[in-house]
């Protein structure tokens, strides 16, 4: 990894962006599968401000615990799930930070 990367990926805190780009909802699934490689060793725990599915009270009970691996999480945000005010975040196995995407309602 050259010096660069290295110093963008020790910087980045995390993304926030609106969950809607004109009539297409970008899912929390969408965005694990664009991570690729850098999601898959992760250990992710999800907050949210409004529980809209059952699935959420899976996730938030996983994230009180040791948190859930990318695949897992993927398991429970596909098929289309739309989160409101959500927030996740992805760990390295240290319990390092390594990223957060914040899903918010555009407007």
């Amino acid at each position: 990894m050259s010096r660069a990367a290295a110093e963008a990926e020790a910087e980045m805190r995390g993304i926030t962006f609106p969950a809607w780009h004109g009539e297409h909802y970008v899912p929390l699934a969408e965005l694990l599968v664009r991570l690729g490689s850098f999601g898959l060793g992760l250990t992710w725990r999800v907050e949210f401000d409004e529980l809209v599915d059952p699935r959420c009270v899976e996730m938030e009970r996983r994230s009180a615990d040791a948190g859930m691996d990318t695949l897992t999480l993927l398991s429970l945000t596909t098929p289309f799930l739309q989160l409101i005010d959500a927030e996740a975040r992805g760990f390295a196995g240290d319990e390092t930070e390594r990223g957060i995407l914040s899903h918010v309602p555009s407007g």
